[in-house]
């Protein structure tokens, strides 16, 4: 299957060409660093391209003060992380373990001459990506989580940590691991804990405090707005991102929750073309942000829009749930849809500890060699119960219908019927949640009648609900609350709303076709509607 970056050696040596190093030292200022001295320090702005002209640079461990990594930078390589792209922060403190000389060039000037030189940026690029993968394999992330498998607040972070493609730690309450990172950060060994780096440690942790602490929520311009807000990032959303960049638009996209949408959520998915193994739904979306942030495209979460609202000049207003606001020329909506919450008794009790709406190699963990229920007849649920099945000793998958054919890929429900690990049951519905503060068992009503299930978790797959209610009655929307598009509000292209400047696209858009292909198709094409409404 697919994956993030090319393979690791990438991370050795890819040497820039002598033009490119020449329009680096033209660009940039020497700087000697003497051995031991810090040339990165962890939560740090990732404010500038360092190129190794003499000595050697590691990577720290700041819990033991030892070399983190046995490779090392050394001439005519380069210091960056990911984040450079997006003005983020260092996730590794990194110094010099010789007398070092280098070249730093400024953040803004390096994307310029990325620009520039797309040869000089396919490398700089191909070499981040491969680093940023290293670091989620090999569990090397700054970012350390104690006690996630006993504290709701430490989990988000994880979920938060885990969808954006953040490296991250995690060692279980009590255990060797978290003495260690207790003693280092002076914290309390018997308590959940949430530090990035050694120094910062995060009291009543949120994925809002992560997210600022890794530059992933910076701030935004109230008076000087951007060509065009994308809301959501999902393929939609990002694909839209991807394209506004590379037409030279000012492009910012939000998201309440992660880059992925629900296809971020998609362990495995075959039929998307070009990856005939198949790529996670979360790798697809992170090579598209990765790609429109080269193009200069803005990237802000978790930031949820409580409002929208129409200027006199023909622009919009958007409200943050925090009160801030960002003013956009065009707005794209491409929030998708949410899976609708079941109306179980206790079904918020046990959201986040053993109720799930995604099924991620991070909820997976808490499934090794149980019985797991699945809820739902589409792809995403199907998606779901073959990716579970790897860890559980069972998946259960629950359909109220009496068939897969009208709702999943022939390919999907073939493979699932022939799984001796998944058993599919045909009308049939959850209706009793049991457990103190963690989900323990459910009873299934079926056919046959009632039954409970011994189970740690269930994953609900059911149902779409349009995220829309920000919109505040600007566009107009079809009876289940999908926004009306084209000839159905009245508007010239086909993915113009009732309102000039307004565009949807993605599985948000009435008649829309849910899939992700069509969602990145969508995404892509809008853009030149979007061009013609900014710039004529």
């Amino acid at each position: 299957m697919e994956t993030i970056g090319r393979d690791l050696r990438e991370m050795q040596r890819i040497p820039l060409e002598p033009a490119h190093v020449a329009a680096i030292r033209a660009a940039g200022t020497v700087r000697d660093y003497a051995r031991g001295e810090l040339l990165a320090e962890v939560g740090g702005p990732a404010d500038r391209f360092v190129y190794v002209e003499q000595g050697e640079i590691e990577v720290l461990n700041p819990f033991t003060g030892e070399r983190l990594v046995p490779a090392t930078l050394g001439p005519t390589q380069f210091m960056a992380e990911i984040s450079l792209l997006s003005g983020g922060t260092w996730s590794m403190p990194m110094r010099a373990a010789l007398d070092t000389r280098v070249v730093e060039v400024p953040r803004a000037d390096i994307l310029r001459l990325m620009s520039a030189m797309p040869e000089m940026s396919d490398i700089i690029i191909t070499v981040l990506a491969a680093r940023r993968r290293r670091q989620l394999e090999s569990d090397g992330g700054m970012l350390v989580l104690v006690g996630e498998e006993v504290d709701r607040s430490v989990r988000k972070i994880a979920e938060f940590a885990s969808r954006n493609r953040v490296p991250y730690r995690s060692y279980p309450l009590g255990s060797e691991e978290a003495s260690h990172v207790a003693v280092s950060c002076g914290t309390s060994p018997t308590a959940p804990t949430v530090v990035f780096g050694r120094d910062l440690v995060v009291d009543d942790p949120t994925p809002q405090k992560v997210a600022c602490l890794l530059g992933l929520d910076q701030e935004l311009p109230e008076e000087d707005g951007f060509d065009v807000l994308i809301v959501g990032a999902g393929p939609a959303g990002v694909a839209a991102g991807v394209y506004a960049g590379a037409e030279g638009l000012r492009a910012l996209v939000v998201d309440d929750t992660a880059i992925g949408g629900q296809a971020g959520t998609s362990s495995r998915i075959e039929n998307y073309m070009g990856f005939p193994t198949g790529i996670s739904g979360a790798d697809l979306i992170w090579r598209g942000e990765v790609q429109a942030l080269k193009f200069g495209t803005r990237f802000v979460m978790p930031r949820r829009v409580a409002s929208l609202e129409e200027l006199s000049d023909g622009g919009f207003c958007a409200t943050f749930e925090d009160g801030k606001r960002v003013r956009a020329a065009a707005v794209v909506v491409a929030t998708g849809v949410q899976y609708r919450r079941l109306p179980i008794s206790r079904l918020a009790d046990f959201e986040g500890a053993g109720i799930y709406y995604a099924a991620t190699e991070n909820e997976a963990r808490f499934c090794r060699d149980t019985e797991v229920v699945v809820i739902g007849g589409g792809n995403s649920a199907g998606q779901a119960a073959m990716f579970l099945s790897r860890a559980a000793r069972h998946v259960r998958l629950l359909v109220r219908g009496d068939t897969l054919a009208t709702s999943m890929s022939s390919y999907l429900s073939s493979r699932l019927e022939a799984d001796p690990a998944i058993t599919i049951e045909y009308g049939a519905r959850v209706a009793e949640l049991h457990g103190d503060q963690a989900l323990e068992g459910v009873t299934i009503r079926s056919p046959s009648g009632d039954r409970t299930l011994p189970t740690c978790a269930m994953f609900v797959m059911v149902g779409a609900a349009p995220n829309t209610a920000w919109l505040s009655e600007l566009v107009a929307l079809d009876d289940k609350g999908f926004v009306l598009t084209g000839a159905d509000a009245g508007a010239d292209s086909p993915y113009a709303t009732s309102r000039p400047g307004i565009y949807a696209v993605g599985d948000v858009r009435a008649g829309s076709v849910k899939r992700v292909a069509s969602s990145v198709g969508e995404g892509s094409v809008v853009i030149s509607k979007v061009w013609e409404h900014v710039r004529g």
